[in-house]
């Protein structure tokens, strides 16, 4: 009896394995390091956003600090050269860049200069700050993997949409910030706006306040002030026009070129006096007589004081040389009838 034959087992077939998973951060060179020292995937992708990108996050934010301390000094250092006297070209108001309508140096204040610097310097910092940190939070989103085309495209709409619905905001905020470029006027100045007209109590990118000889404060946005008149730029001119009546001009010339020199020979007064006053002459006749013009020449800050003073001595003057005596005598009779001619004379108004 033969023995049966005995049929060998097959082995049992295993899955082959599939490719070894890889890393998704292999472009980098840490991760692409660290994958290929230890084989790991998880070490590697861990050592990626473990490491590397708040490594980046921190080099980014480092950067934007950096770049925007360089730009705010180089800032600080135009403000600083500005207060100085040597002023850049983009800080130099409109006026001085135009060589016909240059005003002299010693007719610009330098607190006034230092005030408009510090404004300006104050706006170009803001700027800088939010354009710089703006970008570097656009990059550190990428790192994060967000999907930055959405977010571009809903802050395009919104800046569009916030184009139209805030076109007199924006245009406010432009006239202003021309308005301190060219230093239109300041605090302190004595402007008329219009329908204002008063002192300067503050200037803003979008509104400012003046307030007018009545007390009265009035909030004016920059983009409506299509002009400005400033009374407290260079220099200023005080014009007198006082009537003599009939008498003679030139006994009343003589009169108040007196009582303007005084009005320069005062020590309280000759300092805020740019050039000696000057009687012009006859400046128009009227039924009540003829009317001499008195013009003096002043600093902004002191005009106001000198024309009131100038009022008070030339009045005073005329008073107490007696033509105003003869006006007012001349009003109260005005068919007095004239004074007969000396005999050998003749005349139109007197008896024939």
């Amino acid at each position: 009896m033969s023995t049966p034959s005995l049929i060998p087992l097959a082995e049992p077939i295993l899955p082959s394995p599939g490719p070894t998973p890889s890393p998704e951060c292999l472009q980098e060179a840490l991760c692409k390091g660290a994958w290929d020292l230890t084989n790991s995937v998880w070490f590697a992708e861990g050592s990626y956003w473990i490491l590397l990108k708040p490594l980046r996050v921190i080099l980014i934010l480092l950067l934007a600090v950096v770049a925007r301390w360089a730009v705010h000094r180089t800032i600080n250092r135009l403000v600083r050269t500005t207060t100085e006297g040597a002023v850049p070209t983009m800080l130099r108001p409109l006026r001085e860049r135009i060589p016909s309508a240059a005003l002299e140096p010693e007719q610009f204040v330098p607190e006034r200069r230092r005030q408009r610097a510090e404004a300006i310097g104050s706006v170009l910092r803001s700027l800088v700050t939010a354009f710089i940190f703006g970008i570097a939070l656009l990059m550190v989103l990428k790192e994060f993997s967000f999907d930055l085309a959405p977010l571009l495209a809903s802050a395009g709409i919104a800046g569009v949409a916030l184009g139209f619905g805030a076109q007199s905001l924006v245009k406010d905020l432009i006239a202003g910030l021309f308005m301190l470029i060219e230093d239109q006027y300041g605090v302190g100045d004595t402007v008329d706006l219009g329908e204002a007209t008063g002192v300067v109590e503050s200037v803003g990118l979008r509104v400012t306040t003046v307030r007018d000889g009545r007390g009265v404060l009035w909030y004016i946005r920059n983009g409506e002030i299509v002009r400005v008149g400033n009374k407290s730029q260079g220099w200023a001119l005080v014009v007198v026009d006082l009537p003599i009546g009939f008498a003679g001009t030139e006994e009343a010339t003589a009169v108040l070129r007196t009582a303007a020199a005084s009005v320069a020979m005062d020590p309280e007064l000759a300092t805020q006096i740019v050039e000696e006053p000057e009687v012009l002459g006859v400046e128009q006749i009227t039924v009540d007589g003829a009317v001499i013009r008195t013009v003096v020449k002043t600093t902004a800050d002191g005009q106001f004081a000198i024309g009131r003073e100038l009022r008070r001595r030339l009045a005073e003057a005329l008073e107490n040389s007696g033509i105003t005596a003869r006006i007012a005598a001349g009003r109260l009779y005005p068919g007095m009838p004239a004074p007969a001619p000396v005999r050998g004379e003749t005349g139109t108004g007197g008896a024939t």
